[in-house]
Parts: C-alpha cells; sequence; structure tokens
C-alpha cells in the first residue's frame, strides 16, 4: 500500500503517482499509471528502476550491506554451508536439522546427469570455451524431464530448481574434463557439495585424489558468496525469459549465457589477467601510478566495487579463506606474490584508502580458484554454478505472484519517420 504520492507535471497534464515503500531501502515511485497521459519512462541500464518485487536478497551498496532473507552475508559465510544458502533462498527460512539433512540428501540423490548428456560433448570441438558448452548442456536438460515442466505447479518448480543446483557441478566438471581430455567422474554420494565438485574436478582413475578440508571450505564460501546478487543482468535476464513461460532450463541457460559477458562474470578472470600483465613484485609501483593517474586507461581490477562504494561485504571472509589455502598450499608463484602485495598496497595507501578502493570478493576469489588449480576460462562457469540457486529463486518467486506479466520494456525511437517505398522493380 502506498501512503505517499507523487504528481508529476506536464504541460497542462497532471498524474498523481504512488510512492512505494518496501521493508529495506529507498522508496519507488509506481509509474505504470503513466500510459494514462500518454508517456512512459526512459532510463537506460535500469539505473533507477526497480523490475520487480522481491523477498529474497537486499543490497545496501553505501553501508555494505548483504542480506539473503534478511541474514547477513558474513553469518551465512562463516557460519552456514551452501546448501543451507540454497535453502533459504528456495524456502525463505533457514532449515532446521532435520530439514538440513533431508534436504542434503535430496541434492545428493540428483547430482547424476543422464548418461545421453555424454554425447553432448562429442559435439563440441576439443577447445570449446567451457561456458559454450555449460550454455549448450544447461539448456539441452529440458529434453530430458519434458514431462515436468509445469511451470505453474509450485511443486515441479522446486523439483526443477533442485535438479539445476545439484547437477550444475557435475556439468561444470564435465565442461573442464573434457577440455583438458579426460575421462569425465561420476559424482560420489558419500562427499559434500563442494568436495563432490572438487572429486569431480581433479580426480583420475589412475590414482586417489585427497581432499583438503581447507580447500572444500573455500570452494564453499566461493558458492555462498556467489549465490545471489538481487537484481543483476544474468538474474533480470533470467526472470525476463521466464515471463515468457520459457521453461526452467532454458531460462538458466540464459543467465549462463549473460553472465558470460565480461562486464558480468568476468570480474576474477580479469584479476587474474590483471596480475599476469603486472607480473613480478617488482613492476607493481608503476602500475600503482598508471592507476592513479586519471589520464591513464589502466584500472586495478578487482578493487572497489560499483554497488558497494563503502566495502564489499563478501571481501571479508572471502579474504579469511584466501589467506588460508595459500598458506596450506604454500605455493611459489610470482603472480600470488603480486596478488598480496597488491593488498597490502590497497590496505594502506592513503589514495585507496580515501576513495575505498579496497579488495573485492572478486580478487580473493580468483586468488583462491588459482591456488587450487582452477584455470581462468573455468572461472564464469563455477561462477554460474553458485549463482544458479539465485536464478531459480528469483524464477520460483517470479511465477508465484499473482499477475505476473510478460516483460516488455518500451523504447526511445530515433529512427526515421514513416517514409514512402520506392521499388527497384519498377
Amino acid at each position: 500500500m502506498a501512503d505517499k504520492t507523487a504528481i508529476l507535471k506536464v504541460g497542462d497534464k497532471e498524474i498523481e503517482l504512488p510512492i512505494l515503500s518496501g521493508t529495506a531501502g529507498l522508496d519507488v515511485i509506481d509509474v505504470r499509471a503513466l500510459g494514462k497521459i500518454g508517456m512512459f519512462t526512459f532510463d537506460p541500464g535500469f539505473m533507477a528502476t526497480g523490475s520487480c518485487e522481491s523477498e529474497i536478497t537486499f543490497i545496501d551498496g553505501d553501508k555494505g550491506v548483504l542480506l539473503h532473507r534478511g541474514y547477513s552475508i558474513e553469518d551465512l559465510a562463516r557460519d552456514a554451508d551452501y546448501l543451507e544458502v540454497v535453502y533459504m533462498l528456495l524456502h525463505g527460512e533457514a532449515p532446521n536439522e532435520k530439514d538440513y539433512q533431508e534436504f542434503k540428501s535430496t541434492i545428493t540423490r540428483h547430482t547424476m546427469v543422464h548418461d545421453s548428456v555424454n554425447d553432448f560433448f562429442k559435439g563440441f570441438r576439443r577447445d570449446a570455451h567451457p561456458m559454450a558448452m555449460l550454455c549448450g548442456t544447461v539448456g539441452a536438460l529440458s529434453s530430458f524431464y519434458h514431462d515436468d515442466l509445469a511451470i505453474h505447479d509450485p511443486e515441479q518448480r522446486l523439483r526443477s530448481a533442485i535438479r539445476l543446483v545439484a547437477k550444475m557441478p557435475t556439468l561444470v566438471a564435465m565442461c573442464y574434463k573434457f577440455n583438458v581430455g579426460q575421462p569425465f567422474v561420476y559424482p560420489r554420494n558419500d562427499l559434500s557439495y563442494a568436495e563432490n565438485f572438487l572429486n569431480m574436478m581433479f580426480s583420475v582413475p589412475a590414482e586417489e585424489y585427497k581432499i583438503s578440508p581447507t580447500i572444500a571450505r573455500a570452494v564453499d564460501r566461493i558458492f555462498t558468496l556467489h549465490a545471489d546478487h538481487e537484481q543483476n543482468a544474468s538474474t533480470s535476464t533470467v526472470r525476463l525469459a521466464g515471463s515468457s513461460g520459457a521453461n526452467p532450463y532454458a531460462c538458466i541457460a540464459a543467465g549462463v549465457a549473460s553472465l558470460w559477458g565480461p562486464a558480468h562474470g568476468g570480474a576474477n578472470e580479469a584479476c587474474l589477467n590483471m596480475l599476469k600483465e603486472i607480473g613480478s613484485v617488482d613492476r607493481i609501483p608503476m602500475f600503482i601510478e598508471k592507476a592513479k593517474d586519471k589520464n591513464d586507461p589502466f584500472r586495478l581490477m578487482g578493487f572497489g566495487h560499483r554497488v558497494y562504494k563503502n566495502y564489499d561485504p563478501r571481501a571479508t571472509v572471502m579474504r579469511e579463506s584466501c589467506h588460508e589455502v595459500l598458506k596450506e598450499l604454500n605455493l611459489k608463484d610470482p603472480l600470488l606474490d603480486v596478488a598480496m602485495e597488491l593488498e597490502r598496497i590497497a590496505l594502506s595507501d592513503p589514495y585507496f584508502v580515501e576513495k575505498k578502493l579496497f579488495p573485492n570478493v572478486d580478487f580473493y576469489s580468483g586468488i583462491v580458484l588459482k591456488a587450487i588449480g582452477i584455470p581462468t576460462n573455468m572461472f564464469t562457469c563455477i561462477f554460474a554454478l553458485a549463482r544458479t540457486v539465485g536464478w531459480a529463486s528469483h524464477w520460483h518467486e517470479m511465477l508465484s505472484q499473482p499477475g505476473q506479466k510478460i516483460g516488455r520494456p518500451r523504447q526511445l525511437y530515433t529512427g526515421k519517420t514513416q517514409r514512402p517505398f520506392k521499388s527497384i522493380k519498377k
């Protein structure tokens, strides 16, 4: 309900627009009635437009706040595992012990993919980008569940969401194995979600693979910290695709495609590429000066955040895991040395402190992924794996809301006005 209104005057026309308040965040002006005076809004990039009503995630970028269903991301990353977060995103509340164990068992029993999925990979080039393969195979899952795609049935929607969350690690690991020419590794029911993913990625038939608890915990945190992030480009893509009535696998494949864009899902990969460009610790001062020079196009990737104007709340706990992993592995890698020196400078240099250009979650997650042996072309696949539950939760929520309509943005037309056509045949 709106208890405030805004009055918009255009010439001799006037319209009263409701001002709506959520449980947190800024008020919004409901502009749906603008059609009555023959107008609509113009907002490229939707920077000042609320596209939906949601109960899932809240962000206050100025204060560095990220909440999932009201729970802070710092608490979740430290005290919950990824499947607990998955449950609360899908169901709205944190699970009790019984609910958690049942949910965990359900996810575990759905991690295998149909054996025919193996044949899809034979159609890809050996050097195909993993995200290209992931787009195709996620969308293809709908062909295996065509009798369970009634999107207006809440139970079928939840089953689809569970299948997607369960099978995404298997598909991502298959993309990696195909790239490196190793046999696919089947999931194991005795392992946790993160352990299972690591085993499918790195184990081979020739020898036993030992899973480090520290690395498994760090990977679980990466999943948790990327599980959802409100109405970003890929989530909005999933919602827009879902508004047409498309099946959930097609919608999630659309999200994967949107995430593949370098402006969205490639941030931690961009961090690693920057570290490669810097190359060694002795070259850091030169790049720091370039970063401070307003006339130089160079920018330090992984520092600051478009949404978080103060600090990225996800970075605090990811930093802990990053240093734990590096300590355990004790790697001698010049790029990791560069990363740690950059971190030290960013946390102490007055220029970075004053501008709040602190390391963000992508900086630390990229370092962790590199340290445990995951190639950079797989980074966005892992982002997609983690974000699948966010996409599915928003898709499920959208279809549960009454009065849902197909998305149909308007445009400001700047082309030719109507003109006669002269046929070349005369």
